[in-house]
C-alpha cells in the first residue's frame, strides 16, 4: 500500500465481525502514488499549492501583520493566512511520502502533518463564520458595535477558535499510526472499527461544514437585507468575505460528499469512490493558496499597502545604490525630480 489512501477490502469487512477498518479518507493529499496520469497530476498540483500558498500567505502575514494599521477586521485575516501558512508549510511532507511510498519522519510527525488538513479546515470554516458573524453584528448593531468591537477581545475570539480547533482534530492525532514493513515505514488511519470511522466524519461534517453553513448563511441573509436600505461607500469588505466563503464551500463540498458515499460502497462504484476522495482532498488542499489571491484581486486596502510596501522597498534599494556609487545628495535629488 502506497501514499495516503490506506486501500480497505470493503467485501470482507462488516461492523460486526470485528475486522480492522483502515480509512481512506485522512490525509492532506488523500491520493496515492501511482504512475497513473491522475496521480501524477494531483502531486503537481500540490506542489503548486504549497509554494504559492506559501508565498502568498507569507505575504498576507507581513502585510497584515507589520504594515497595516491592526484593526478586529485585519486580525480576522492575519488568522486566516496563518492557518493556511501552516498547513502549506506541512503539504510538502506529505508529498514525498506520495511521491516515495515511504514515511521516513517518525510516528509523533505523522500524528501532527497528517491532522493539519482538518485542523486547517476547522480554523478556516470557524474564521469565516467569526467574519460573517462581525460583519453582521457591524451593519445590525452599529453603536454596540463601535463601543465593544476591539481588537483585544478579537484576538481572545481568534484564541478560543483555535482550541476549539484544535480538540475537534484529537481523532486525527488518536488514529493516525506508523507501520513498519521492511525497509518501508506506512504513516496511515487505523479507525478499528466502522463505528469509529462514521462517527469521526460525521462530526467533520456537522461541526465543519453543516453548522458553520448555517451560520453563514443566516449572517448573509441579514446583510443582504441590512445592506439595501443603508448607503455603503465601499461594498469591496463585502466582496472579499463572500469570495472566502464561496470558494470554501467549493473547495470542501466534494470531499466531504465522497466521504459520506464512502459509508454507502457497497451501492457506489468503488473505484469512482476513491478516485473522488483523491481530487477531493486535493481540491481541499487547494483552497489554502486561493485566499491570498482573493485579497490582492478583491482586496483595494490590501491591493495599496501591498504596493506602497514594495515601492517604499524599491525606493529604499535605489537609495542605497546611488550612496554606494558616491552621488552626492544634491544630485541624488535632481535625479528624483526627473
Amino acid at each position: 500500500m502506497e501514499g495516503l489512501v490506506d486501500y480497505v477490502d470493503y467485501e470482507d469487512y462488516s461492523p460486526d465481525n470485528g475486522t480492522d477498518y483502515n480509512s481512506s479518507t485522512d490525509g492532506v493529499g488523500t491520493f496515492i502514488s501511482t504512475k497513473s496520469f491522475l496521480a501524477d497530476t494531483l502531486v503537481a498540483i500540490n506542489v503548486i499549492i504549497s509554494v504559492i500558498g506559501l508565498g502568498g500567505n507569507g505575504m498576507v502575514i507581513w502585510i497584515t501583520g507589520w504594515k497595516m494599521k491592526r484593526t478586529v477586521h485585519t486580525t480576522w485575516y492575519i488568522s486566516l493566512a496563518i492557518s493556511d501558512f501552516l498547513f502549506c508549510a506541512c503539504l510538502p511532507l506529505e508529498i514525498v511520502y506520495v511521491v516515495t511510498s515511504h514515511w521516513p519522519f517518525g510516528q509523533v510527525l505523522c500524528k501532527l502533518i497528517s491532522s493539519a488538513l482538518f485542523l486547517n479546515m476547522y480554523s478556516s470554516v470557524f474564521l469565516l463564520v467569526l467574519i460573517s458573524t462581525d460583519r453582521c453584528v457591524m451593519v445590525s448593531f452599529p453603536v454596540w458595535s463601535q463601543n465593544h468591537r476591539t481588537v483585544r477581545k478579537a484576538s481572545g475570539v481568534v484564541v478560543l477558535m483555535w482550541v476549539l480547533s484544535a480538540v475537534l482534530t484529537v481523532p486525527a492525532l488518536v488514529y493516525r499510526q506508523t507501520k513498519v514493513h521492511g525497509s518501508v515505514t506506512q504513516c496511515y488511519t487505523d479507525y478499528m472499527s466502522l463505528s469509529r470511522h462514521k462517527a469521526v466524519a460525521l462530526t467533520r461534517f456537522i461541526c465543519g461544514f453543516v453548522i458553520p453553513f448555517l451560520i453563514i448563511v443566516f449572517c448573509c441573509s441579514v446583510l443582504c437585507v441590512k445592506l439595501r436600505s443603508l448607503t455603503i461607500k465601499s461594498t469591496k469588505p463585502y466582496k472579499v468575505m463572500a469570495a472566502l466563503i464561496l470558494t470554501f464551500f467549493i473547495c470542501w463540498v466534494p470531499y466531504h460528499t465522497f466521504v459520506l458515499l464512502e459509508f454507502d460502497f457497497s451501492n457506489h462504484s468503488l473505484d469512482v469512490i476513491q478516485t473522488g476522495l483523491k481530487v477531493g482532498g486535493t481540491l481541499a488542499a487547494a483552497n489554502s493558496f486561493i485566499n491570498p489571491v482573493l485579497y490582492v484581486f478583491i482586496g483595494n486596502d490590501f491591493q495599496q499597502t501591498l504596493k506602497r510596501s514594495f515601492m517604499s522597498r524599491i525606493e529604499n534599494a535605489m537609495a542605497d545604490d546611488w550612496r554606494t556609487g558616491g552621488l552626492s545628495p544634491s544630485r541624488s535629488k535632481s535625479m528624483e525630480i526627473c
